[in-house]
């Protein structure tokens, strides 16, 4: 990983410039790159509540369609031995009246997972509709695949409420929260449990960067057949409780 993200960080600042376009064109590629204290993907910690290093890039045409890609360090005991997730998602936006709509699908890939030793595949395929009107984003994600290597979990859904406000010095105001549905059983007459996560951070622009603070939660416990061995997850000697509540700092750019 460590290797990707200095690719990444070197494509980044010297590769933009070069795919900069003309200002009439109908195609336009950004880049971004960020850190954040700990990764937490739908409030579960997915670096062992360690750093993380992210990046990726992102093509977009006046028609509406769009390509992107994004990486970033994972804990590997965590998921089947790989220490990345990369990101690769397309869709078609546009608009009805005064709403945004997004419609598209996004792999979660896992290179270099071990299925053999942790006896599942965490490669994730979700399609995904969501719909923005002023500061309220809703969206629906739905899988086509296992949900990240559960036990007959193909058909699972993630229904979540994003809101933005803008406050004064420039700071903004998010708020977010989801709930993830779990299809089919972990066991012969035992169903997936579901949880939900939530979110309230603000960020803001210093010196070029863009600077977020945030609280992330769940209502994942012990008890909860599907999740609840995330409260206490080892990882060597250590364990964390990876679904509890926490701060996350993230500092990005867009170049």
């Amino acid at each position: 990983m460590k290797k990707i993200a200095s690719a990444l960080v070197l494509v980044g600042i010297t590769g933009v410039p070069a795919l900069a376009m003309a200002e009439d064109s109908p195609h336009s590629v950004t880049a971004n790159l960020g850190f954040a204290s700990d990764y937490r993907f739908r409030g579960i910690s997915q670096t062992f509540e360690d750093p993380a290093i992210q990046g990726g890039f992102d093509y977009a045409h006046a028609s509406g369609f769009y390509l992107g890609t994004w990486a970033t360090n994972v804990e590997p005991d965590e998921l089947a031995g790989s220490n990345m997730e990369w990101d690769l998602y397309g869709g078609y936006t546009f608009n009805l009246g005064d709403v945004a709509v997004n419609v598209g699908g996004l792999y979660y890939w896992y290179p270099g997972k071990d299925k053999a030793a942790y006896g599942a595949d965490p490669n994730t395929f979700e399609l995904y509709a969501g719909a923005t009107w002023k500061w309220l984003n809703v969206k629906y994600s739905h899988s086509t695949t296992k949900l990240f290597g559960l036990s007959d979990s193909r058909g699972s859904g993630y229904l979540e409420a994003n809101a933005g406000f803008e406050l004064p010095a420039e700071i903004t105001l998010s708020l977010h929260v989801g709930r993830q549905f779990v299809a089919g059983d972990i066991a012969p007459g035992v169903s997936h449990d579901d949880y939900t996560d939530w979110k309230i951070g603000v960020s803001k622009p210093i010196l070029g960067f863009n600077v977020g603070l945030a609280y992330v939660d769940t209502d994942i416990k012990s008890s909860n057949v599907t999740w609840g061995g995330m409260t206490s997850f080892a990882k060597g000697s250590k364990t964390a409780d990876l679904a509890d509540g926490t701060v996350v700092l993230t500092v990005g750019k867009t170049f």
